[in-house]
């Protein structure tokens, strides 16, 4: 019932996820969202956002979306589950829930975003599969978005390597988009995660794809951009990173090349020229696949804290979470694990700039 309630939140028409967050926070659960009543619902949403929450049970999209769940392989996480990845709760925007296929123990795992142009050359394809596989190798679990050119390039190196990689679509988890990349999915599932946050049978809308961009951003300690046109999906990507405050690192190309500039433009914005994979492992300070635990590996780190010492720590005033890290000794995805309850509890309030504050 749980589960089902969750889904309803997500499958309700006309509710953004930022009235779904400020429900969350408001009643807790989605089970205490729906029984609550329109006069409480109205106080945190439009009428009519609360009249559409009462009035859709979307009953058959939920029973169809558990049967999904059911098969092997397939799972279904949402903000309040242990294997939600934690890089995103630190994001703008997080998905309410996630459609994943495939192991989901990648998902708070260091990754790396790799992106670029649908229609790359050949050797933009050489070098994405190169760094990918350079970079899985490193510890680095590679994320894109299986689209043709790059992306598809990308996931093909790092499968191989025991970092894995990671496919966010912006279809539903039942629908492999494009067609050319089936059987790449289907790799990707067996030793990675195909992951959405669309309803099962959502086809390939053009206003899906920049929302799947902002997770691609978001699951990242960075984003390379391997070729891209100044029009570019690629270069939405890499903004949405870099607003995350992620690192952006781009392949320089030729001046001739149309699928140069939009690197080249974001070489002139900051972002860090690359030339090979060390490169990146040396800005972002990586030593080794050993430096970079799993998330099952810190789990003794989280029980060594409390919500108690959290507040402890936290003290009066607003408080950034690399601050708080370092006062409590837990990583930021540890307290990220931990804030997210304590904001839905009312015990602490996330601020603008990421700064999160106690409330007495």
């Amino acid at each position: 019932m749980e589960l089902a309630a969750w889904l309803r939140l997500t499958l309700v028409p006309g509710v953004g996820g930022e009235a779904r967050r400020a429900l969350l926070k408001a009643f807790g659960l989605p089970q205490a969202i729906f029984a609550a009543s329109p006069r409480a619902l109205s106080a945190i949403v439009d009428p009519v956002a609360a009249e559409r929450l009462l009035g859709h049970e979307c009953s058959a999209e939920i029973d169809a979306a558990l049967d999904w769940a059911a098969s092997p392989g397939n799972r279904l996480l949402t903000l309040a589950d242990a294997d939600y990845p934690q890089s995103l709760l630190s994001s703008d925007d997080p998905p309410i829930l996630l459609y994943a296929k495939g192991d989901t123990r990648l998902l708070n795992r260091p990754m790396l975003a790799v992106v670029g142009s649908r229609n790359a050359t050949a050797q933009g394809e050489r070098d994405a599969e190169a760094f990918a596989r350079a970079l899985g190798e490193a510890g680095l679990t590679i994320v894109s978005g299986l689209a043709l050119g790059i992306d598809a390039a990308a996931h093909r190196g790092a499968l191989p390597t025991p970092a894995g990689t990671v496919a966010v679509i912006g279809t539903g988890a039942d629908r492999l988009y494009p067609a050319k990349n089936e059987a790449l999915a289907r790799r990707i599932a067996e030793k990675g995660v195909v992951l959405s946050e669309f309803a099962l049978g959502t086809p390939a809308l053009a206003s899906n794809f920049p929302r799947r961009n902002r997770i691609i951003a978001g699951l990242g300690l960075g984003c390379l951009v391997v070729e891209a046109a100044l029009k570019s999906g690629s270069l939405i990507t890499a903004r949405l990173a870099a607003e995350s405050g992620r690192e952006v690192f781009a392949i320089p190309g030729s001046i001739h090349s149309p699928l140069s500039r939009g690197c080249h433009q974001l070489i002139r914005q900051g972002a860090k020229l690359v030339e090979a994979a060390q490169d990146i492992l040396e800005e972002l300070r990586w030593e080794s696949a050993s430096a970079a635990p799993a998330a099952a590996d810190r789990v003794s780190v989280t029980q060594g804290g409390s919500e108690e010492q959290v507040l402890a720590v936290l003290g009066d005033a607003p408080c950034a979470l690399d601050t708080l890290s370092a006062r409590s000794g837990l990583t930021p995805a540890d307290l990220l694990a931990m804030l997210l309850p304590m904001e839905l509890a009312g015990r602490v309030a996330q601020l603008p700039g990421g700064l999160y504050q106690r409330l007495h």
